[in-house]
């Protein structure tokens, strides 16, 4: 199954509360996941990039800080609070 059909299959109501509980279980397992493979990739002076939810513009920047699930990029265009999940190597 690929995400579209994923998407169709959910939107079209056949999941009962339990699956969907599951399916929301195993997003936040896997998101957990990827926060902690980031976290061990980067560090304060890494060179990352993301892409704002807000305006879709890709930013690049530099580590300043590494938190728990948070990383403190500073850009060109400002210091932004960024979820690990979302950071790439620049």
């Amino acid at each position: 199954m690929n995400v579209s059909q994923i998407n169709t299959a959910i939107l079209q109501g056949t999941f009962t509360n339990t699956e969907l509980s599951s399916i929301i279980d195993a997003v936040k397992f896997a998101r957990s996941k990827l926060t902690n493979q980031v976290k061990f990739t980067i560090s304060n002076g890494s060179k990352v990039k993301f892409t704002s939810n807000r305006n879709g513009i890709t930013y690049s920047g530099t580590v300043e800080k590494v938190a728990i699930k948070f990383a403190t990029v500073n850009t060109t265009q400002g210091r932004y609070k960024v979820p690990m999940n979302m950071l790439e190597a620049a």
